[in-house]
């Protein structure tokens, strides 16, 4: 649209010409007081259709086309301060309107769209009011709370100003001011409730003068621990940078009554209520039954003291957030009573909300304590981000993607859904929730921790153990009991640190990971023979697993209060809610055992990968295993090894110094290097590579360099010409790993082969006992049918046989016919037909 430029002296121009304006909320041209203009935009003056208009240079191409003929050019300083006659003179002139409907310089107009000319209407933007108090423009504000145009506008009083767009624009072009009319799509604001589009609109409101306290509030900040950090120095830090007075008022009914009272006669006398005993003093004592809400809070007035005026109750409520920044002084009743148990718990040690709280809860605590001089009211705040569906995107109603807690809690438990989002990612970061995610995350930990409850259960009732003082101190207990408790107090000293740097996905994935290798893979499977029958130590295995059970229900507690409270009754008859947070016991740890195991467990790890690679069971017994360690790495006694032999079922287990005796090292010439460098005397130079000596390729390894001589040539042999790979020695299967080496020999005789049926049988024994629901304690009598093989594995083991299973008889072969067992199952035995026969003793 036209802004016709005036003289000085008010006239119209006499050379017509015009600012070109533009906007995309017609419904604000009539409150237009200024235009914009970049202060380093060059301007034009060019002319079209017998009109002389002004706009930015770099717009005119795209505004009006090729082949216009430029005039005149302007430098910005030159527009500035240039009068113009408003477009729509439908809205009356105020008393003051100081340098209104002149040009003023602002950097936020922009050469990408319009014309590089922005009409300012200071009641509907932030930029325009901002540039409006700059400048000093008049406030038009023909609009009332409804979004309706005021009675005594023209032409649209009292139309909704979105249905007063074409008639505005018709109006324009009836006064010769519309140059162009089009659509531009752009984002806008709308409610998210209601999804109506929402009008910007200055508002009379009180002010808390929090930008006079940025520095100091700047500084209280740089006293803050934030979690994570770069939150308190970047977006928290920016806000507070940025600071600008709080609007405290709102024009609601309900919430909290602000406690200014104005008078009638004169708006400048104004009294601040601070309490009230200073209302009583105002206008007597207060009924009983005194509620300071509204409607109650309005009916008590009082003379002005300045004039004599009626002081009235400003009708305003307050800001919702400053109800929640004044929350460590309303739950005390601060500073009218209880300020000694207040200053007991301020400033808070820890706060924690959603990052949308920056310029919420997280500021409103900060500006109110900063504004009582009280500094800052938390030490430390943890930022939490936002809940996403399980393809990343914002949880929404209207996207139908929204997953609702307690469906959540009904489908996994509320322990379950609190331990995948404590473990899935930090709290700060953003995360996805995923059903099948809980599920996993329950899976893995959950039922492994009540498994080894359960456990613990059911062989302390059957041997009818209980703690007490009978039961061996720590240091008289066997190793494994002692490394658990090592394990058990690191785990305890790294969980405390980690929660006191509120590092909590990082705890508590320690103990997740303590519960299934450390306690159930490896302490309960290694020490299970020893909880029942006549076991020398059982007692210190029950006394050993009841403590790690205790402790762990006592870290678990904050993460996953009913889980840990249900096992903890029953471990020890009390609450994990009543009890201390537990403390690492320095006496209990055992570093240098802790190491010799993480070395056994090593090299059970390679062995395993060893019997992988043939595909030979683990309940195949073998005969023997080569072991090396790294330097430093080699203080095993001889307990430790036994755990290695026994883990992987080897016979006999030899520790070497080295591994040169248990592989070869090979090298590999690589052709498509070598054809380039030596051409013809390739395949020479591939022969002297395969001749390097094992000294020699192990020093290639080492990365030092390395020769070969090529028909009398000494040359060098780089690593894309050659590789070295590890071969072992007669027929062993090598595994190494971070100077950890392992051979096993997988030849297999037919004493190992009977062993190995032997352990077979046991184990579809006991699947067949699990199956029938006997108890764990009932005795049996077994029978077994099969091949030879079978049969003769089974008297070579039977004892072995009898005492996994509780048989108290084994009958073989025909010796079945005419005994009445109750169950009766075919099984195979690794390419053996067997069949077992069970009945109870």
């Amino acid at each position: 649209f036209l802004c016709p430029w005036l003289e000085p002296d008010g006239k119209e121009d006499p050379q017509g010409r015009a600012f070109l304006a533009w906007t995309t909320t017609p419904w604000t041209v009539p409150s237009n007081v200024g235009l914009a203009i970049h202060p380093h935009l060059r301007y034009v003056e060019v002319e079209v259709e017998g009109r002389r208009l002004v706009l930015a240079e770099a717009l005119v191409e795209r505004v009006l086309g090729e082949g216009v003929q430029v005039i005149r050019r302007y430098e910005a300083r030159e527009l500035a301060g240039r009068r113009y006659r408003r477009p729509l003179d439908l809205v009356p002139i105020p008393a003051e309107t100081g340098n209104s409907w002149t040009v003023v310089l602002e950097e936020f107009v922009s050469a990408e769209e319009g014309t590089g000319i922005v009409h300012l209407a200071p009641a509907f933007g932030a930029d325009d009011y901002l540039a409006g108090r700059r400048h000093n423009l008049a406030m038009l504000k023909p609009v009332d709370d409804a979004g309706r145009f005021t009675a005594e506008v023209g032409v649209v009083g009292g139309m909704f100003v979105k249905d007063a767009d074409a008639v505005l624009v018709e109006e324009l072009r009836k006064r010769g001011n519309l140059f162009r009319l089009g659509v531009v799509v752009h984002s806008y604001p709308h409610c998210w409730r209601c999804d109506s589009p929402l009008l910007y609109m200055a508002r009379d409101s009180w002010f808390a003068a929090t930008s006079a306290l940025k520095d100091r509030m700047l500084e209280e900040n740089r006293r803050i621990r934030w979690i994570p950090p770069e939150m308190g120095e970047r977006r928290f830090g920016e806000w507070l940078a940025n600071n600008v007075d709080w609007a405290l008022s709102r024009d609601r009914y309900w919430g909290t009554p602000l406690p200014v009272w104005v008078c009638e006669a004169d708006p400048s006398h104004v009294e601040w209520i601070g309490g009230f005993r200073e209302l009583a003093e105002r206008v007597g004592p207060l009924p009983p039954d005194f509620d300071p809400h509204r409607p109650y809070i309005d009916e008590f007035t009082w003379p002005c003291p300045a004039c004599g005026g009626l002081m009235r109750r400003s009708p305003a409520v307050v800001d919702v957030w400053f109800d929640s920044g004044a929350m460590p002084y309303a739950q005390w009743h601060y500073p009218f009573e209880n300020q000694e148990v207040f200053e007991r718990h301020f400033p808070a040690d820890f706060i924690c909300e959603a990052v949308d709280q920056t310029r919420g809860w997280f500021y409103s605590l900060l500006a109110i304590s900063t504004l009582l001089g009280r500094g800052t009211p938390y030490k430390n705040v943890m930022v939490n981000g936002h809940i996403l569906d399980k393809e990343g995107q914002k949880m929404s109603k209207s996207r139908g993607n929204a997953v609702d807690p307690w469906d959540a809690v009904a489908e996994h438990g509320a322990d379950a859904v609190r331990w995948y989002m404590i473990t899935a990612s930090q709290p700060w970061a953003s995360k996805r929730y995923d059903a099948e995610g809980v599920r996993e995350a329950a899976r893995k930990h959950f039922d492994t921790w009540f498994n080894t409850y359960r456990f613990f259960a059911l062989y302390a009732s059957i041997e009818g153990w209980s703690p007490s003082e009978e039961d061996p101190p720590p240091s008289r207990r066997p190793l494994l009991d002692r490394w658990i408790l090592s394990r058990l107090h690191g785990l305890v000293e790294e969980v405390n640190r980690e929660l006191e740097s509120y590092e909590v996905t990082r705890a508590y994935r320690s103990i997740g990971e303590f519960v299934v290798e450390d306690l159930s893979n490896w302490y309960v499977r290694r020490s299970r023979p020893r909880f029942w029958g006549s076991a020398s130590d059982a007692r210190a295995a029950f006394r050993t697993l009841w403590e790690g059970l205790v402790t762990l229900c006592r870290l678990l507690a904050p993460a996953t209060p009913f889980a840990a409270d249900w096992i903890h009754r029953a471990l020890t008859g009390e609450s994990v809610h009543l009890a201390s947070f537990p403390t690492p016991d320095g006496a209990l740890r055992d570093r240098p055992l802790e190491e010799a195991m993480e070395s056994v467990r090593t090299l059970v790890s390679l062995g395993r990968a060893a019997r992988e690679e043939v595909q030979i069971r683990v309940r195949q017994p073998l005969r023997r295993l080569f072991a090396v360690l790294p330097p430093g790495k080699g203080d095993l006694d001889g307990e430790l090894w036994e755990l290695v032999r026994e883990e992987l079922n080897v016979k006999e287990v030899s520790v070497l110094g080295s591994g040169d005796t248990l592989v070869r090292l090979v090298p590999r010439p690589n052709y498509r290097a070598l054809g380039p460098r030596f051409g013809k005397r390739t395949e020479a130079a591939a022969q002297a590579i395969r001749a390097l000596s094992q000294e020699t390729l192990a020093a290639f390894r080492r990365g030092e360099n390395v020769t070969v001589v090529v028909d009398g040539e000494e040359v060098p042999v780089t690593a894309e010409e050659m590789e070295v790979r590890e071969e072992s020695e007669g027929g062993l299967v090598v595994k190494g790993e971070g100077g950890y080496l392992v051979a096993l020999d997988p030849t297999l005789d037919e004493e190992l082969r009977r062993e190995g049926l032997a352990r077979e049988l046991v184990n579809r024994i006991q699947r067949l006992r699990k199956d029938t629901g006997l108890e764990v304690t009932d005795r049996i009598v077994l029978g077994i049918q099969g091949p030879t093989e079978v049969l003769e594995a089974a008297r070579a083991h039977g004892s072995f046989i009898s005492g996994e299973t509780l048989a108290v008889e084994m009958v073989l072969g025909g010796g079945v016919a005419g005994r009445a067992f109750d169950v009766r199952r075919e099984v195979d035995l690794d390419g053996f037909p067997a069949t077992v026969l069970l009945g109870r003793a």
